[in-house]
């Protein structure tokens, strides 16, 4: 029995040590299969890390349009008024010059029915006031030409007179000097006489004739000293009297030309009404049609800002927004400061609108499926709230077979994502600038800096 017993455990010891290396041989193989696929998996990591990748910025916004026209605006009535009438309910389609609402007159100055009426009696009133004037210039001309005229004759008159006046003045004082002559000689005479007298040479008689003499030419210049101040005095009035006509010439030419100017200013103030009026006229006539406010241009009431009959609403008030119908669409992306100076004027994007399924690879884009294409438009020249740049992206002309149009459901103010596309590195290079944070790399130097170098 012992001996049988030996013989048994021997054999389990046997068995025991067989399991244990048949173990080890397969553990083995394993561990040769396991290094070989990691080793594959090495060589794929390190293939794939050079492959390329197109590198990207990424954007988010909205779906805009891209000319101001097309986008969403407020329909405005241009007088206050009051409301009397809705035309369209919201939703509704509307062409240009179509009515979207009609309101009354609040303003006191032109409840008058007749109004224009009034304003046209008043416009021939104040034409008739302008006819007045004018001839009233007309008169005052006429009266003016007169008075120049009388004025002419009168002044020769007395310029006449005065010239008489001094041609007697100095006939007389001719005169004058030939008497004082005669009674120089006749006095000299006396005195002779008066000797001769004394010496016997000469009667009485001639004596007292010769003093008569002497007496009757000292009369004489007496006289004749009387008609050189007469004549003196008739040159004095014929000059006061020219001096008179001249003033009374301009009292009445300065009484004519202030008629005159009162006739222009008339004239003048009258013109000035009747551009007024007409002006009232136009305004009036132009006011009555605003009371309809109508469509600008063709699109869809999306909503009403005024409600109600009866509400009276203030001058250049937004009663409505009008969207434009067909817009050219555009999409609106904001995108880091950092990455602005990367982005070109012709740089291509990839567009994925909220609403439409779509699988977007970031480095690979043209695996990309339900993303759409386009360029960019234009870039901001100043950052907006928030510290991003706003990008305007518009829609390319889609090749066949490679990229379909945008879709036509696109509405205003739905969200976009997009992606700019930039160069192709290696994927390892990519990797990389991500671990470190570095902006992205470009393809070419952008055009703006290029001029500016040169």
């Amino acid at each position: 029995m012992g001996k049988q017993n030996n013989n048994l455990a021997q054999l389990q010891n046997w068995e025991t040590l067989s399991v244990y290396a048949n173990s080890k041989i397969i553990d083995a193989k394993r561990t040769k299969r396991l290094g070989r696929i990691l080793l594959f998996i090495l060589a794929f990591f390190v293939l794939l890390l050079f492959l390329p990748y197109r590198q990207t910025i990424p954007g988010r916004g909205t779906v805009t349009a891209l000319r101001p026209e097309d986008r969403a605006q407020t329909v405005q009535n241009q007088i206050g008024g009051r409301i009397e009438h809705w035309a369209v309910r919201e939703g509704q389609e509307v062409k240009k010059g179509d009515t979207i609402l009609v309101i009354s007159e609040t303003s006191q100055s032109y409840f008058d029915p007749e109004l224009p009426v009034r304003l046209n009696e008043q416009l021939d009133a104040k034409r008739g006031s302008e006819t007045a004037a004018v001839q009233k210039i007309d008169a005052t001309k006429a009266q003016m030409k007169a008075m120049s005229d009388g004025l002419h004759f009168q002044m020769k008159a007395a310029e006449n007179k005065v010239l008489q006046a001094k041609n007697y003045v100095s006939i007389d004082s001719a005169e004058l000097l030939a008497v004082q002559k005669f009674y120089e000689t006749t006095k000299v005479r006396l005195e002779r006489y008066e000797t001769g007298y004394k010496n016997g040479l000469f009667s009485l008689t001639d004596i007292e004739t010769r003093r008569l003499k002497l007496q009757e030419d000292n009369a004489k210049v007496i006289s004749q000293r009387n008609k050189l101040n007469n004549s003196a005095q008739n040159l004095l009035n014929a000059s006061i009297e020219l001096d008179n006509i001249r003033a009374k010439y301009q009292e009445s030419m300065s009484k004519a030309q202030s008629d005159m100017s009162s006739a222009i200013s008339s004239k003048a103030s009258a013109q000035g009404d009747i551009a007024k009026l007409r002006n009232d006229i136009s305004n009036v006539s132009i006011r009555r049609g605003l009371y309809v406010v109508r469509a600008p241009q063709n699109g869809f009431i999306v909503k009403t800002l005024k409600a109600g009959i009866g509400e009276n609403i203030k001058e250049g008030e937004s009663v409505a927004t009008l969207q434009p119908k067909s817009p050219l669409v555009a999409a609106e992306l904001y995108v880091s400061a950092m990455d602005v100076p990367l982005i070109l004027d012709t740089s291509d994007v990839r567009l994925q609108f909220e609403g439409w399924p779509s699988v977007q690879f970031s480095g690979w884009p043209s695996v990309a499926v339900g993303t759409f294409a386009g360029k960019v438009f234009s870039i901001d020249r100043m950052s907006s709230t928030g510290g991003k740049y706003r990008l305007l992206v518009s829609q390319t002309n889609p090749v066949p077979s490679k990229d379909e149009p945008w879709p036509p459901q696109l509405r205003q103010g739905s969200g976009v994502y997009g992606r700019i596309i930039l160069r192709s590195v290696p994927l390892w290079y990519e990797m990389w600038r991500q671990l470190n944070g570095f902006p992205p790399s470009l393809d070419k130097e952008p055009a703006g800096l290029a001029k500016d170098k040169k």
